[in-house]
């Protein structure tokens, strides 16, 4: 397999784009160096992120003296403009990939739009896909205008390039050459990918050209309008609302916990891990986020694919896009990371952790959608009472909590908040719709959990709510306490709380998880990042306590850490760089979550 020196760009570095079954991230340089296909959770067609050498990229780039580049989206749009400023002109490349109505069918298409602004400039490009993670050889074949990317094993991925600029071959890499003038019309490339035996569905270079580039941005405005937030940071929001919506499958409802796998939480670090899965945690918080803003067909589309996954069997921790859960953890040896970073991990182990805090964050969801949206079914609460009883046979065991520790297990606060907070909302949804449940029972369960989370998780010498039963040392996770509505923000514990929030977890703005140097807690070594998602829970507890000011400047300050799109991976490095999955889901909804409750305590004043 050819060796292409493809330096790394910083992770803040990538913008996008996506059609709702995948997504590819397209550099400031004007390459795509990541891109899995068909789903989010395939292979990878290019991995340039993860191998400089080997991993594969599609590039545009004009070939101008020393520029500049500047990233921006259509206002309202999942549609990227890249823009190259030089003395000898102006160049722009709009990267997007159209929606299909067709939510059954495989098909993908990047569409490159090259287009000159001022003077008369050469473009280079090059497409140099890498299939099965660059695991496998592929033959490419030119004919009539075209460039056909077949990998030579069983794999049904297929790629077609075509372009209304000559193409020629490189060994079993495309690329072109030309010259635009500003005079000049656009010039389109775009890469389809389908299945074998799909090829029918291959369309006209004209057809992408005339068709498919105001479509895609009405597609996507019609969507962004049926938010019904109407707010002072409408513009972040739906941002975080569009990275949300690329993140989720319209075939199945099921939304992944970020566009990527294996970039480090540490540069040269091992805790470099796959997140391009459902998660239950992170999929029912992403749909609280939804029905907040008021969209609530992605939330009923989720339940519903839930709800059919739990007919089947007990709800699951992880589930690969389309429901299954065989996503076994592997090491790809023959990749080298992200700038060093091994191992390149696949697939994730924390499958099999016991994680009993998914039912209440799911719990929690339904109880949203139920209140604000739609009846559910008495069929849904039956499975919601399956889960009650799941909580209230497990809730006093240890397990490997929110941050899925791969040490020993513990009775960890937020596994136990989240307990209470399932057999609060079940009790809610029951005297809300006269559903049959065992009041005496559920309830005892409830007040039982919510005396044992006080008391018993409270270190009077720490003076705080502490990670878990006997420890000294606060976990960012206890944040959820006033959002959940476990504790009021004004209890004098609660003061206490985050001061030794402030004390032991706090940079500036920035929020770590937990002291990750502590090997006992996680069983890993190594050091990671502040946690992004955290530093947003954090704001929207200040603003909840009534520090209304501190809230604002605090969320102010993190938006400035967000990249130039207003996107941010799960965790930020000492001199503000991003580190770890990129863009995250948790992160953009813990933002959404804390803009609405700064919107509200701002509108009280």
């Amino acid at each position: 397999m050819e060796h292409i020196n493809r330096p790394y760009q910083p992770i803040e570095n990538y913008g996008i784009i996506g059609n709702l079954k995948t997504v590819a991230l397209v550099g400031l340089n004007g390459s795509v160096d990541f891109m899995s296909f068909p789903r989010f959770d395939s292979p990878t067609i290019f991995a340039a992120m993860l191998d400089e050498h080997i991993g594969g990229f599609f590039s545009v780039e004009p070939v101008m003296g020393e520029y500049k580049s500047k990233q921006m989206y259509i206002p309202g749009t999942a549609v990227l403009l890249t823009r190259f400023f030089s003395d000898d002109g102006i160049a722009e490349i709009t990267d997007y990939m159209p929606m299909s109505e067709d939510k059954t069918s495989s098909s993908s298409a990047i569409i490159r739009k090259i287009k000159t602004i001022r003077g008369t400039i050469k473009y280079k490009m090059k497409c140099a896909p890498r299939f099965d993670y660059a695991r496998a050889e592929h033959l490419a074949e030119i004919t009539d205008h075209q460039v056909i990317f077949s990998p030579q094993h069983d794999g049904n991925a297929r790629l077609r390039l075509i372009a209304d600029v000559p193409l020629q071959l490189e060994g079993q890499d495309a690329f072109a050459e030309f010259t635009q003038s500003e005079s000049e019309k656009e010039v389109y490339i775009v890469l389809e990918s389908v299945e074998r035996g799909e090829e029918s569905v291959f369309e006209s270079i004209e057809h992408y050209a005339q068709h498919t580039y105001r479509e895609t941005i009405n597609d996507w405005r019609r969507w962004i309008k049926k938010s019904t937030y109407k707010g002072r940071y409408s513009e972040t929001i739906f941002r975080s609302a569009i990275t949300l919506k690329l993140l989720t499958s319209c075939q199945f409802g099921s939304v992944i916990a970020a566009a990527t796998f294996s970039l480090p939480e540490t540069i040269g670090g091992n805790r470099n891990w796959d997140y391009r899965f459902t998660w239950t945690r992170d999929a029912a918080f992403t749909m609280y986020a939804f029905l907040r803003l008021g969209m609530y067909d992605e939330a009923t589309d989720f339940l519903t694919w839930i709800l059919d996954l739990c007919k089947e069997q007990k709800l699951q921790l992880i589930y690969e896009v389309d429901g299954n859960t065989d996503l076994v953890e592997q090491e790809l040896d023959h990749l080298d990371g992200y700038m060093g970073s091994k191992p390149v991990r696949i697939g994730n182990a924390a499958k099999d952790q016991l994680q009993i805090d998914i039912y209440g964050e799911l719990i929690d969801t339904i109880y949203i959608y139920n209140k604000s949206y739609k009846p559910i079914t008495y069929e849904f609460w039956s499975a919601i009472c399956g889960m009650v009883e799941s909580v209230m046979d497990k809730w006093k065991q240890p397990d490997h909590g929110i941050w899925e520790i791969r040490g020993e297990t513990r009775e960890f606060l937020h596994t136990r908040l989240m307990c209470w907070v399932a057999m609060d909302r079940a009790i809610k949804i029951a005297e809300h719709r006269s559903f049959p449940y065992d009041v005496s029972c559920w309830t005892g369960v409830r007040n039982e959990i919510y005396k044992d989370i006080y008391h018993n998780f409270w270190n009077e010498q720490v003076g705080a709510w502490v990670q878990y039963k006997g420890a000294d040392v606060v976990d960012a996770s206890v944040l959820l306490m006033p959002l959940t509505h476990f504790i009021a923000p004004q209890e004098p514990r609660w003061i206490s709380t985050m001061e030794v929030v402030d004390q032991q977890l706090r940079l500036d703005v920035l929020i770590y998880r937990y002291k990750s140097t502590d090997v006992d807690v996680d069983g890993l070594d190594g050091e990671e990042g502040t946690f992004t998602m955290c530093s947003f829970w954090y704001i929207e507890a200040l603003a909840k306590s009534g520090q209304v000011d501190r809230a604002v400047e605090n969320f102010e300050k993190m938006m400035g850490y967000a990249n130039h799109l207003g996107l941010f991976s799960e965790e930020l490095g000492k001199k503000g760089e991003h580190l770890g999955n990129f863009p995250q889901a948790f992160t953009h909804l813990a933002l959404i979550s804390a803009a609405m409750e700064l919107d509200k305590q701002i509108s009280r004043l």
